[in-house]
């Protein structure tokens, strides 16, 4: 199951209110912020996550994608670009 990060209703930023343990059962409550990297779409975390798994290579990753370097560095200087736009 996807975490929704979006408010389906207002499309402002969901925060995290609860955790539970589902070994002893406790609960932490609070607002509590998502992480940056949760707060990407799927495909961009999966993404992040294939540029990891390729040893950080670009070049690797537009072979696997089947797709040109200069579109693959496009697609990470727009994802670096949200990122700091979510830091923020």
């Amino acid at each position: 199951m996807k975490l929704p990060i979006i408010c389906p209703s207002c499309d402002h930023t969901l925060q995290v209110s609860q955790m539970k343990c589902p070994e002893c059962k406790t609960e932490v409550n609070g607002n509590y912020e998502l992480p940056v990297l949760l707060k990407l779409a799927r495909d961009e975390q999966d993404f992040i996550l294939n540029f990891f798994l390729s040893s950080g290579s670009i070049k690797e990753m537009a072979k696997q994608a089947e797709l040109s370097y200069p579109t693959m560095r496009n697609k990470m200087d727009d994802l670096i670009e949200k990122i700091n736009q979510l830091k923020k």
